[in-house]
C-alpha cells in the first residue's frame, strides 16, 4: 500500500562531538541537505527541515529546501516534531516520517517503507523498521537497541538488553547466538500518524523509558502500539564520529549514492 506522506528532519546545530554536525560539508554540501536530497528520492510529498537555529535555517534554505524553525526548549525529538507538524497544518490523518539529519547514508527505499508499513496498519500510531542480529557483537552491546516483536508485528518491547534472552543456549555457548533466535535490532526511524504526534507532548513520560533511555517506550507504556517492518541487512549507520564523517565523505567522493 504506498501513500503520501511528509518527511520531517529535526536537526540541531549543538552537539557534543560533532559540533554544528548538520551543517558540516559532504561534497560540497551541507551535511543536512544531503539528507533531505535523500528523503526526496523517497518518493515523499513533502520534505521539510525542522530547526531551532538560524544558521542551519539559511543553509537549507539557501539550497532550496523547506525549513520551519521551533523552538529551542524541547525536550524530545518527538516533542519538536509535533510543533512542526502544527506550524505546516498537517492533517491528523496524515503520515509524518522522523529522519534524522545525519543519515545521508539512508536508504530512500527504507523511509518508503515505513511510511507504507504505517499507511497499512490503522491501528497503529507508529511505524519503524528493524533487522536480524547475527552478530554477537552486536547482540551483547547494550547501545544496540533491540525490539521483540509479536505474531503480528507489532513491538512489545524496545530494550538495550539482549531480549529475548536464549536461557540454555547461552548458558552453554554465551557468546553465539543459537539458530532460529528472533533477536532483532531497531533501527530508529520512525513513522507517525499527525493526530498521534499532536496528543505525544501530552504523554507522560514513562519509568522504563527513563532508565533505558528509550524515547520510544513512553507510547508503549501509554497503550499505543508500534507496527515493525523487518527489513534485509543492515541499515547504514549515521555520523556520529569524525571517523564516521571522513568515511562518509570517502563514499561522496568516489560515488555519491543519490541525487547530487
Amino acid at each position: 500500500m504506498s501513500g503520501q506522506f511528509t518527511v520531517l528532519i529535526p536537526a540541531r546545530f549543538a552537539s557534543t562531538r560533532l559540533p554544528g554536525k548538520p551543517l558540516l560539508d559532504i561534497a560540497g554540501k551541507p551535511m543536512v541537505v544531503r539528507v533531505a536530497e535523500r528523503a526526496l528520492a523517497s518518493g515523499a510529498a513533502r520534505v521539510v527541515v525542522a530547526t531551532d537555529d538560524e544558521r542551519i535555517r539559511v543553509a537549507v534554505a539557501d539550497h532550496g529546501i523547506e525549513v520551519v524553525m521551533t523552538r529551542s526548549s524541547h525536550s524530545t525529538g518527538t516533542d519538536r516534531l509535533a510543533e512542526a507538524a502544527a506550524q505546516l497544518g498537517l492533517d491528523d490523518k496524515a503520515i509524518v516520517v522522523n529522519v534524522q539529519g545525519d543519515e545521508p547514508l539512508l536508504e530512500p527505499e527504507l523511509i518508503r517503507t515505513v511510511a507504507d508499513t504505517l499507511a497499512a496498519h490503522a491501528d497503529a500510531a507508529m511505524a519503524t523498521a528493524c533487522h536480524l542480529i547475527e552478530d554477537p557483537v552486536e547482540a551483547f552491546n547494550p547501545n544496540v537497541v533491540k525490539v521483540v516483536l509479536d505474531h503480528d508485528g507489532y513491538a512489545l518491547y524496545f530494550s538495550r538488553a539482549t531480549i529475548p534472552w536464549a536461557r540454555d543456549a547461552f548458558a552453554a555457548a554465551p557468546k553465539e547466538i543459537p539458530l532460529g533466535l528472533p533477536l532483532y535490532r531497531h533501527y530508529g526511524l520512525y513513522a507517525y500518524r499527525v493526530s498521534f504526534l499532536r496528543h505525544y507532548p501530552s504523554l507522560t513520560p514513562a519509568t522504563i523509558e527513563r532508565f533505558e533511555a528509550l524515547e520510544q517506550l513512553r507510547a508503549l507504556w501509554h497503550g499505543h502500539r508500534i507496527i515493525v517492518s523487518i527489513t534485509r541487512g543492515t541499515p547504514a549507520p549515521g555520523v556520529d564520529t569524525d571517523e564516521d564523517l571522513e568515511r562518509v565523505r570517502a563514499l561522496f567522493a568516489a560515488a555519491p549514492p543519490g541525487p547530487v
